[in-house]
Parts: C-alpha cells; structure tokens; sequence
C-alpha cells in the first residue's frame, strides 16, 4: 500500500498569518493547502479589482508563496490555493513575480480557469436547464436588483488534481469551494475516480477539517477552551490520509494547541447545514457514517466515510451594487444605559428624518444588553443594570454623499442625547461609509460550465 498523502492546512481566510507555514513544512509535509476565499472575500476582491483591473486575487498570496517556495522548489512540497480569487491569472502574475523577487527558476505554476461566469450570464439565463434563479428565495434571474459584478462557479477538485498530473509545482484556481482544495492532491496521488463515492466523500470530510486552519487543533473551542495548551503558538492542521480514505488529524509537534475527538468533531459540524448530505461539486459527503479513534499524542483517526453521487449542477454566486452603508458606535454609562442607548437610537432616526435623508433600512444593536443573542439569558438578577451599553447604529443608503451625512447627525448629540457617558469609539460617531454589495446564490448545470474549465501550466 502507498505511503499516506499528507496535507496542510496552512491559511483558513484571507488575512490569516502565514507563519504557520514554518512549522507545516518543518514536520513534512506533500501538500500545503491555501483557502482564502469566502463570500465576504469574493466582494472585497471584486473592489479591489474596480479600483485596478489588475488586482482581483488575495492580495497575502506573495507572504505565503515567500514562506513556502524554498520548500517547493526542493521539491518538499507542493502549494494549492484558491488565493485567485476572482482573477487568477493575476495571482499567478504575482506568483511568478514573487518567485523572481526570490531568485526562484524552475517552478512550474497551474492557473485553473473557468469559474468566472461573466462572460456567459446572457446564454446561461436563457438556457432551459439553468435560470439563474436566487437559491434561497426562488426569484427570477429578472429579479436581480442591479446588473452583475461577478459571477463565480464552485468548481470542483478534478481540475487541481489535472494539474498536478501535469506537473505543476503551484496550483491557482479561482472559486473552487473550499475542501476540494485538499481533495485535489488526493485523486491525483491516490488515483480516485469520478465515481468513488466513499473515497472522495473522505476527502471532502479531511478537507473540511482542515479548511479552517487552527480550529481543528483547538481554536475557536466550545468545549473546555481554556484547557487548551499554549494557544497563542498558533497549531495548524495536517492529515495523513490513505488510499482508502482514512485519516489521520494532527499538528505540528512543536505548536500549541490539541487534536482530539471533540476538536475535530467541534469542526466538523462547522458550517453544516446537513451532515448526513454535505453537497460539494464533486461528491455528496455523508459526515454520519464518520468513524472518530483518538490515538492519543494529538492524532485522531478517521474512517469509513460513505457518499452519495454528485448533483448535477454547481453553485454560483453572483454579487450587484446594493448601495452604501454607513456605520457608528457610541458607549453609554450607568446608570440607565439601554434606556440612554434605545433613545438615542431614536433621536438620530427622527434628526435623519427632519433633515430629509433617505436611509433605505436602518440597524440598531444593542452590546452588553442583546446584540448577539438576544435580550440577555440569564436576565440580571432584580434591580441590578448593566454597566455599560454600547448602541451599533448602521444604515444603508443609495450613494456614498447621503450615507455620510447620516453619520453627521448624530455628532451634535455629543452634548444633547441623553445624559452621562456618551463616547465615541473605533470609527468616530460621525461614522464611516463603504459600498454594500448584494449577493444572489444560485445553481448552474454543470454541462454548461466544465467545457470552459481550462489548466494552464506555465514554467518560470
């Protein structure tokens, strides 16, 4: 039997640190796997890419490829990343130039293309089998407030592990979901076909667990949390995974934090909607049938994994210009300081009224009082208040100029609002405005997207 494939899971998010990479490639390992995407990044990417056509991809991908080409270009390792964003030809720009600014030769980097939908909306809406219909509400595509400003498939593994069969030392794609990152590497090493249900939902469920970097080796805990050893020595994942699907979860020895069962199954349900049929591109995963064994020494075995075949068609995402949003935050003291809070809520929304602002829907939040999870559970004991509040006002509005001058009703009420301890903190209460994009889910047939998934292998 071959030797195990192992997999790091060296980034979780666009803005995660890249010093975790060190101790990935210290304890060896085949593959280190970069996911940066999210929907909130595809929307910061698509600014990005308005204020410069050239930009468009995770702007740390340079960081990351700087901690991890010496290793690739010993032939330690091999780099997967969807940090390509919504332009992964750029990120494979900016991957060569990084390699050059090393004085690196000799690599061969894989740019996947074919998620981006733009230029195909128009054939798209109006083939039968594909309306473009909103995934969460049922509407029509007509229905779609504003014209597009990206459209991204989910695409799936296979295309990853086409490149690597190619040779290619750095694979970047652009919207593949998130745990084919790691899937990839597996059909390639382990030849698994279209059809092994069992074997790629495994893969699915390992590229789950390591996603999100740190939090299957204890960050982001429920459980006991504070047992965690050492947590600000960051741990990021690695799986040992079989030909036949079984795994291994562990960590770099020298890092903090802990592999056991309630860490990786504290992951596991992350993110789930349905565990019994967790949908990806290639396969769907039944997480249930998932067989958990702690070895001890921070190892976790996992096996037996089941699926089901894939659907027939790929989520897509498409994001519009929905306006601006304006945003301020101000404390309140005791005595009274939800009462002090609620009116000033108040008095901005009548202020904003009389002076004839439009705001198209407004946010009121209340930290310390109900904010996260509604009024307070336990209620405080009789007679005692919080000691502080903190009201969260935010609101949307058509264009930029109106969302500001929301904000500047409120700074007349450092010396009006209601009495004692009114503070402005993190942006000021005058507030601060930025451009909301709206995003609109929904499901393609896949025969109308693969044709146009290309692997392009570049040597440098």
């Amino acid at each position: 039997m071959p030797d195990p494939v192992r997999l790091g899971g060296g980034q979780g998010f666009y803005g995660d640190t890249p010093r975790a990479v060190e101790g990935l490639l210290a304890e060896g390992i085949d593959y280190l796997c970069l996911e940066a995407l999210a929907e909130l990044t595809l929307a910061i990417l698509q600014k990005d890419r308005a204020r410069d056509e050239t930009l468009g991809y995770t702007r740390d991908l340079p960081r990351y490829l700087a901690a991890s080409l010496p290793a690739v270009v010993d032939g330690r390792v091999k780099v997967v990343t969807n940090a390509g964003g919504i332009n992964p030809a750029a990120a494979a720009h900016a991957a060569k130039e990084t390699a050059k600014a090393l004085g690196i030769s000799g690599l061969r980097i894989a740019t996947v293309l074919g998620d981006d939908l733009m230029t195909r909306l128009g054939p798209l809406h109006a083939d039968t089998t594909s309306r473009l219909a909103n995934l969460d509400t049922g509407e029509p595509f007509e229905a779609l407030p504003a014209a597009p400003l990206f459209a991204s498939a989910y695409i799936g593994a296979f295309p990853i592990a086409e490149a690597l069969a190619q040779g290619a030392d750095i694979v970047i794609t652009g919207r593949v979901a998130d745990a084919c990152l790691f899937l990839g590497p597996l059909i390639h090493e382990h030849g698994w076909t279209r059809d092994d249900w069992d074997r790629l939902s495994a893969g699915i469920l390992v590229g789950h667990l390591l996603e999100c970097s740190g939090q299957v080796a204890g960050g982001n805990f429920s459980g006991e949390w504070w047992t965690i050893p050492e947590p600000w020595n960051l741990p990021y994942p690695i799986a040992e995974v079989a030909a036949d699907g079984t795994a291994v979860i562990t960590k770099p020895a020298a890092s903090g934090g802990r592999v056991d069962v309630d860490t990786v199954r504290h992951q596991l349900l992350y993110e789930v909607h349905d565990p019994a049929s967790y949908f990806s591109p290639d396969v769907v995963a039944d997480f249930t049938s998932a067989q958990f064994e702690d070895l001890g020494s921070d190892r976790v075995q996992v096996s037996d994994v089941r699926g089901k075949p894939a659907t027939d068609t790929y989520k897509a995402l498409l994001a519009y210009h929905a306006g601006w949003a304006g945003e301020t935050r101000v404390a309140f003291s005791w005595p009274d300081a939800p009462e002090k809070a609620k009116a000033t809520a108040a008095i901005l929304a009548k202020r904003v009224e009389m002076a004839g602002i439009e705001v198209r829907e407004w946010c009121f939040e209340y930290w310390g009082v109900d904010a996260l999870g509604g009024p307070t559970v336990p209620p405080l004991a009789p007679g005692v208040e919080p000691p502080e509040c903190v009201l969260r006002a935010a609101w949307r509005c058509d264009d930029e100029r109106t969302s500001r001058a929301v904000g500047r009703e409120l700074v007349p009420l450092a010396l009006s609002a209601p009495p004692a301890g009114l503070t402005g903190m993190g942006r000021g209460m005058a507030g601060a405005s930025t451009e909301l994009l709206g995003l609109w889910p929904t499901l393609i047939d896949k025969t109308l997207v693969d044709p146009g998934v290309t692997v392009t292998v570049e040597e440098i």
